[in-house]
């Protein structure tokens, strides 16, 4: 998730933007303190478990920073990277751009074909204005839920190819083991055999 988000930078300054990196978890902030790179705000604690709370307070930072005018300092857009929980055995990093949202038109294919009609109270503007965080907010909890199950999911994985190996070396030295005590033993009954046919033979 790390190299998907520095090729995202990368590619970013490439087209001459400035990038501002608001990282989530301990992993992230220490890759970025140990390569002694900027980021404005970092959040830690709690990956494991994710809320709510969590998500809405990055959520807020993030909307009042679209919100600000470039010159105060805002952003003109928001990119969310996090690892994409797939199955119990595939997680991808993942790069979403959530605002500035894309707009799909679609044309109509028939002329009989009725649009619908839609009836905003309040108008538009304050709808977008009020479901416009909550949007954002729901983006980065689903992130951070994903991310959580990923990283469950990666553990259970190398605790289970743990637990086989551990399984195949006790295989192999219970064998080994087995194989020498054998070898012991037949060693034994070959000192005995000759023992007694020596003293058969005086």
């Amino acid at each position: 998730m790390l190299k998907r988000a520095e090729s995202l930078v990368a590619y970013l300054r490439e087209e001459g933007k400035e990038v501002r990196p608001y990282l989530y978890g301990r992993k992230a902030q220490a890759y970025y303190d140990f390569r002694e790179r900027e980021y404005d705000q970092v959040w830690t604690g709690g990956t494991d478990s994710p809320s709510v709370e969590t998500a809405r307070e990055i959520g807020d930072a993030l909307i009042e920073r679209f919100v600000q005018d470039s010159a105060d300092g805002g952003v003109d857009e928001l990119y969310l990277v996090y690892t994409e929980f797939k199955s119990m055995i595939s997680q991808e990093p993942v790069v979403h751009r959530m605002l500035p949202l894309a707009v799909v038109e679609k044309e109509v294919e028939s002329e009989d074909e009725m649009l619908p009609l839609y009836e905003f109270e309040p108008n538009p503007a304050e709808v977008l204005d009020a479901l416009l965080p909550r949007y954002v907010e729901s983006r980065i909890y689903s992130a951070m839920l994903e991310a959580a199950a990923s990283e469950l999911a990666a553990r259970q994985r190398a605790m289970k190819s743990a637990a086989d190996n551990a399984d195949e070396l006790i295989r192999k030295y219970t064998l080994l083991r087995n194989n020498a005590r054998q070898a012991e033993i037949t060693q034994e009954l070959t000192e005995l055999i000759a023992g007694a046919d020596a003293l058969s033979a005086s």
